[in-house]
């Protein structure tokens, strides 16, 4: 039995869960998510705990039941609490702003990047440390800003200087040889 697939799922005060078969809706005071699942997994809801349940020991239905589960866990999360990731601006004269709700970057081009946000995301930056934070309900579309936001200047091997994450940690590579 899968460890993640078994556990059940606690719907928080204030969030609404509806199961039509496969088709899962929620809404909560951060947005609303629906998601499709596929038919073989078994869906219920009983007294605000959602659990999931498989037919057959078979690959593909195991495989299907931890990620079901998950993606169900990740959407009432997203709804009631909500998603973020960090970025890390590193460079001399790099920095970021937001102007009307887009991210603005500056970040060694001729001019500056302008990032808009997609539906039910927000960007807050804070001048002082360097960071970006991506705020969102939907952690796959939080993940994928994050990484095309990172990936407009991504961090070089030598200095260091670009976007990352937070957490992230950076290899680097040694100048010239004659240098010491």
């Amino acid at each position: 039995m899968s460890r993640i697939g078994r556990m059940p799922v606690i719907v928080p005060e204030g969030v609404d869960v509806k199961i039509k078969g496969s088709f899962v809706q929620v809404k909560g005071p951060k947005g609303e998510l629906e998601h499709t699942f596929p038919k073989d997994m078994k869906i219920s809801l009983d007294d605000r705990v959602v659990t999931v349940n498989r037919p057959s020991d078979e690959g593909t239905h195991r495989a299907l039941h931890g990620m079901t589960r998950a993606l169900i866990n990740n959407m009432i999360v997203g709804v009631s609490t909500g998603f973020e990731k960090i970025l890390e601006v590193n460079g001399v004269g790099y920095r970021a702003e937001v102007e009307n709700g887009n991210l603005v970057l500056y970040v060694g081009y001729s001019h500056p990047v302008v990032v808009e946000p997609p539906e039910g995301i927000s960007f807050e930056v804070d001048v002082r440390t360097r960071q970006i934070r991506v705020r969102g309900y939907d952690k796959q579309v939080v993940g994928q800003v994050a990484a095309d936001v990172r990936k407009i200047r991504p961090p070089e091997p030598y200095k260091g200087k670009g976007i990352k994450y937070l957490d992230e940690r950076i290899r680097r590579k040694a100048g010239k040889a004659g240098k010491v």
